[in-house]
């Protein structure tokens, strides 16, 4: 595969602006090769793409385009802590919150479309480990949040 920026142009993908932190924390840290990121929300242009508890007010296709948002914001402030879109080599691990209703059994399904995300951009690199984790609430009663670790080239 060639640099991370080709295949993102390739694929029609634009990174959105990297959301800045919410609370008193930093979005992403570099600790030698890999870049953790904070819970990134599914915010585009500083709103949420949807609100509130999956399996009740939101469906599972909208759950998964709100993780796909939250992987797109991931990657977004890992490039800008790493230097550039350049440098992340891959995905290492994913941890995705779900705003779950109770009886709602279907996080991994949710999750997934980070997942898919991943796999689409980065190919066999973005194939990682994963927990799909639900929860009675979310920051901005968002209804996913995804963190992630990031490979970083040498």
């Amino acid at each position: 595969m060639g640099l991370l920026s080709e295949r993102l142009t390739e694929l029609g993908i634009i990174l959105p602006e990297p959301p800045q932190a919410v609370a008193s924390y930093v979005p992403a840290v570099i600790a030698g090769q890999f870049c953790f990121t904070s819970g990134q929300l599914p915010l585009l242009g500083g709103k949420l793409v949807a609100e509130g508890v999956v399996g009740g007010d939101v469906g599972l296709e909208l759950a998964q385009k709100a993780a796909r948002q939250s992987a797109l914001n991931a990657i977004s402030v890992a490039a800008q802590a790493a230097g550039g879109i350049d440098r992340i080599a891959g995905v290492v691990k994913v941890v995705g919150f779900v705003q779950s209703a109770v009886g709602f059994h279907d996080q991994p399904q949710v999750v997934n479309g980070a997942s898919w995300l991943f796999e689409e951009v980065f190919q066999e690199r973005g194939r990682h480990a994963r927990s799909a984790v639900g929860t009675n609430a979310l920051p901005l009663n968002a209804p996913v949040e995804v963190e992630c670790i990031f490979l970083l080239h040498g």
